[in-house]
């Protein structure tokens, strides 16, 4: 099983592999430092800029917990002792562990189903209600990956963290299992008898005591079902509530025109973007499509070497915010001030007053680039922002000619838009006042995502018949007296629209594990009594709304392709009324920060807190794993006397929390961020107790914060689990980057920082790569850091969970990290992304110190593991620059849950303690395609391996490929001048090399 994170001696051990959280940086000198270009170009982290005595110990030990044995003879005689006894057994533990289980043959197999090849199946994702459609890979009947769908226009074939997280979700071992009734087990068919006399008593009093609470729902069939409910039930009512929400943005379009509409970005054609407060590129619907449309612009071309240009005002740095070219970091106050006074300087009849001074200079340069692109720019507001914000944008777009151009409108794709937030306030209301007599959660968890002052777990006990649908047992269903498990997506039938209206068909890929119901399954049973299968539901519904062609053939295509074709929603030019309301008085007491609450990047509102791969994944700016934080300004950390791991009490609206801090760069200051989606009370094994539940804190009136939050020293701390400090090589110019101007002066700047040594320097003998010579590019100018290609390389090559103390021990196993640099100002730092995997060099430090031949050079210049023979030395990872290299300390692979043997990809061997792994370059496809062209007598084409990693990005930034092919892609990448090799000073002639990031800067801007 994962190491349980919540032991006490999980949330209490101080890193050994990593330095110690900084007690009391001088802030101010390090300010002096960076301004006086006295300290190092790119920083990893605070303590790496202090240089910190535990920062520089941490450099000095790559074995904390053996290195000290050396410098000890005594010590080092019983570490040699140790040693060899260790190596005989370490012969067997590098065996793989296998199970005792019996296998049993097909009496007569599937026709479609051949061991050993899978077969994929298009099928649909949501978040949010929103759908992103997805090709799942199926060994032998059970899902094990999945991958975006190239055919939807959501995904375009890539996908996100949570998409590759779903898989581990469809096999966790604590999902629902059975129907219960107060706790104890019961039957779906004891649960349909219970519900027939209720409902019945509901028929007669038209519904009047009926109450449903769903999420947002997109699903044309869903919505179809709930109509007919209604019908049924005339005086029932139909409540939605979303914890990460879309109120504000439809209350900006009804502010803006008086009625809600759907916005759908056209970035690809935008040359200058304005992102206000808004994570465009990796959260909300429409995200991995719009990071592929702004990806594709950010390389130079053409003579002139033209690009887009991204600015972005923000409070906490988002991965579009450490993409853009211009960013500025506002309290989420002055960021409304902030489109006010933009709006007014582009044209748009507002009030306000003028904007402060370091504010003007960036207000005026970004309107005169926006006017001279007026048609070619669009500006986006973040679903967080106050509705005014978001009615801005959409009349700052007006009036830049860009409706139509670089955005379209359309009518909504919720089923039915309302202000959510009010709609659940109206249900607790009517829960309290004893009107409800029967209620239906359908997904979600409101008990636990509820802001504060809405007491609905408190209302929900006045309700006499509860009944939860969910795929967990969890703070809402406790609360429930009956429970209903809820299959998950990749087990049931549905349908659901993406951003854009598109509808998607849901299939499912394995039957329910553990006999889930679908949201359809449960609404047949209220619409007419009886229990429907979802199939059945999904086909009647669309048997009515597909055209005249027949309707197996519609309907097969549509199953097959993932996508039904001919449903986005029309574009449509809504009347603009806006009138502009007074603005709020605003501010709180003195001394006090304005709060900031947002959506976790790999939580989100918590339901991901038991997935054990999102729990681990590090957060893409903070680098926190398995935890959550308090994030501060350094100089408002340093005005509170605050440090990373330092415990503060914040009180916001008469409630307070104890919360961990943590020190971000880039950070507005006088404000604090919190995410929301952990303190979990009933999450599972994995989930439950994991960091503080930031909720208790959000109100109803403010539900994205606020001002007037104080904040008070404890004294106290807590240990945080962050990977910033683990593999470090510092002092080399391991990121690098350029203006575009300066790109234009010097195309090969990213080499001239760099070294390559001549091809005859070298003891290590020549390694000739036949017939192919496998290679990677990764563009540092379109990753955003995201995670979603670490995500998939775990789910691809069968990599564990570590747990948050091997976290802080700097054991994490992923093969594929990627590391966050700072540049320049401490207090408004460039942020650069670099993913680091196995470089596979050509002079491969690794394989000349491996004793037993376990790490070698294959035929095609992979560096290869050859698990069997490792007798985990290590002396290979001691010897590899790049720190890319993972060893299992422990028996990390979970070998014995039953659910999770399924999840396994079958062509990736499990691997056990004593063994040490790393990238593959997924070997397994490179074989797979290799066996494909043998049988067809044809060579391995251009294209046709894709790396889980490289699959899954959605801004496309990893290309892998032949180098023995001169017009592969990958070949001509490595040709491109911004071309450079990590390390390479050292001979290692890595086979992964990367193109510096060009940045197109405004000079108005940068003068400033």
């Amino acid at each position: 099983m994962t190491p349980d994170p919540t032991s006490p001696s999980a949330s209490a051990a101080e890193p050994a592999g990593a330095p110690a959280a900084t007690l009391a940086l001088d802030l101010a000198a390090l300010r002096a430092r960076l301004a006086q270009g006295g300290g190092p170009e790119v920083w990893r982290s605070l303590d790496e800029l202090a240089q910190t005595p535990e920062f520089e110990a941490a450099l000095r030990q790559e074995f904390p917990s053996q290195a000290s044995e050396w410098a000890d003879p005594v010590g080092r005689r019983e570490f040699l002792k140790l040693m060899g006894a260790s190596l005989a057994l370490a012969g067997l533990a590098g065996c793989t562990s296998q199970p005792s289980d019996k296998i049993v043959p097909y009496v007569k197999a599937p026709e479609e189903v051949i061991p050993g090849k899978p077969l994929f199946f298009a099928t649909t994702l949501t978040l949010g209600g929103y759908g992103v459609g997805v090709l799942v890979e199926s060994h032998t009947g059970r899902p094990t990956k999945i991958e975006g769908n190239p055919g939807h226009p959501a995904s375009l074939g890539a996908s996100d963290a949570f998409t590759q997280a779903a898989i581990l979700s469809v096999y966790d071992p604590d999902r629902s299992q059975v129907v219960t009734q107060a706790g104890q087990v019961s039957t779906w068919p004891a649960f349909i008898a219970a519900l027939a006399a209720p409902l019945e008593a509901q028929r007669l009093r038209r519904g009047a005591g009926l109450r449903l609470l769903t999420e947002t729902v997109t699903s044309p069939t869903l919505a179809w079902q709930l109509r007919a409910l209604l019908a049924r039930f005339p005086e029932a009512r139909w409540h939605q509530y979303e914890p990460v929400g879309r109120d504000a943005v439809r209350a900006g379009a009804r502010l803006a025109f008086g009625e809600v509409v759907n916005t759908v970005y056209r970035l690809d054609k935008a040359d200058v973007v304005l992102a206000l407060d808004a994570d465009v590129l990796a959260s909300g619907p429409g995200s991995i499509r719009y990071a592929r449309d702004f990806a594709g612009r950010r390389t130079p071309r053409g003579p002139d070497g033209s690009m887009n240009r991204l600015y972005v005002v923000e409070t906490a740095p988002t991965p579009t915010g450490a993409a853009a070219d211009h960013r500025l970091a506002l309290r989420p106050s002055e960021i409304e001030g902030f489109a006010l006074a933009l709006a007014r300087a582009l044209g748009v009849e507002v009030g306000g007053g003028e904007a402060p001074g370091p504010q003007a200079a960036w207000i005026a340069a970004v309107a005169a680039d926006l006017k001279a692109h007026a048609g070619t720019c669009v500006v986006v507001a973040g679903e967080q922002q106050p509705p005014l914000v978001h009615a801005l944008a959409h009349a700052m777009n007006r009036a830049l000619g860009n409706v139509g151009r670089t955005l379209v409108y359309t009518d909504p794709v919720e089923a039915n838009p309302v202000d959510q937030l009010a709609s659940l306030q109206e249900l607790t209301a009517e829960m309290q006042a004893g009107r409800v007599e029967l209620l239906l959660i359908l997904g979600g968890n409101p008990a636990y995502t509820a802001p504060a002052d809405v007491p609905f777990a408190e209302a929900l006990q006045k309700v006499p018949l509860r009944v939860h649908l969910g795929p967990a047992e969890d703070e809402t269903s406790v609360r429930c007296q009956w429970h209903v498990p809820e299959a998950h997506a990749l087990e049931a039938w549905g349908d659901a629209r993406a951003f854009d209206g598109t509808v998607s068909l849901i299939q499912p890929l394995i039957a329910p594990l553990f006999g889930g119901r679908s949201a359809h399954e449960l609404l047949s049973v209220l619409v007419d009594g009886s229990a429907r299968p979802g199939y059945d539901i999904l086909r009647e519904y669309w048997k009515t709304q597909l055209g005249a062609a027949p309707f197996e053939v519609q309907w097969r295509t549509a199953l097959h392709d993932g996508v039904v074709a001919g449903t986005a929603l029309p574009p449509r030019l809504p009347a603009m009324r806006l009138t502009v309301p007074a603005p709020k008085p605003g501010g709180g007491p003195q001394g006090t920060l304005e709060a900031a609450f947002r959506p976790d990047p790999t939580l989100w509102d918590g339901r991901f807190a038991n997935n054990g791969w999102l729990q681990e994944l590090p957060k893409p700016l903070s680098k926190l794993t398995w935890d959550n934080a308090a994030l501060l300004s350094p100089a408002t950390a340093q005005r509170l006397g605050l440090a990373s791991e330092d415990v503060a009490e914040l009180e916001l609206g008469g409630r307070t929390l104890r919360v961990p801090v943590w020190i971000v760069p880039g950070h507005a200051d006088e404000a604090v961020t919190l995410h929301l989606g952990s303190g979990r009370t009933r999450a599972g094994r994995v989930g439950t107790g994991v960091g503080f539940n930031a909720g208790l804190l959000r109100s109803g009136a403010a539900p994205w914060g606020g001002p007037g939050c104080a904040v008070r020293r404890t004294g106290e701390r807590r240990s945080l689990a962050t990977t910033q400090h683990a593999s470090l090589m510092e002092g080399r110019h391991l990121v690098r980057s350029a203006s575009l101007a300066e790109f234009r002066k010097h195309p090969e700047f990213a080499r001239a920082l760099g070294h390559d040594p001549a091809p005859d320097m070298s003891f290590y003998p020549e390694f000739p790569s036949e017939p192919n010579a496998w290679a990677m590019v990764v563009d540092l100018g379109a990753c955003t850091g995201c995670g979603a290609c670490v995500v998939a390389c775990q789910a691809e090559n069968n990599i564990p969970v570590v747990g948050k103390a091997e976290v802080q021990r700097g054991r994490a196993m992923h093969w594929l990290r990627i590391d966050r640099y700072y540049e320049g100002a401490l207090d408004a730092p460039e942020i650069h992304h670099q993913p680091v995997a196995c470089m596979h060099c050509e002079k491969a430090p690794c394989e000349p110190v491996c004793p037993v031949g376990a790490t070698v050079h294959s035929g095609e210049g992979l560096n290869d593991m050859v698990y069997n023979r490792c007798v985990g030395t290590r002396y290979c990872s001691n010897n590899c620059p790049y720190k890319v290299r993972r060893f299992n300390f422990l028996q990390y692979a979970d070998v014995e849950t039953p659910s999770l043997q399924l999840l396994h990809n079958p062509n990736v061997t499990v691997r056990s303690r004593g063994v040490m792994e790393k990238c593959t370059y997924c070997v397994q496809r490179i074989n797979a395609a290799r066996i494909a062209a043998k049988r067809e007598d044809r060579d391995i084409r251009d294209g046709e391996v894709v790396t889980a990693c490289q699959a899954a990005c959605p801004t496309q930034a990893i290309t892998f490929g032949n180098l023995k092919d001169a017009k592969s892609r990958v070949a001509a990448l490595k040709a491109d001048p911004r071309s450079y090799g990590l390390l390479s000073d050292l001979n290692t002639r890595p086979r992964t090399s990367y193109l510096a990031r060009v940045r197109n800067v405004n000079p108005a801007l940068e003068k400033a």
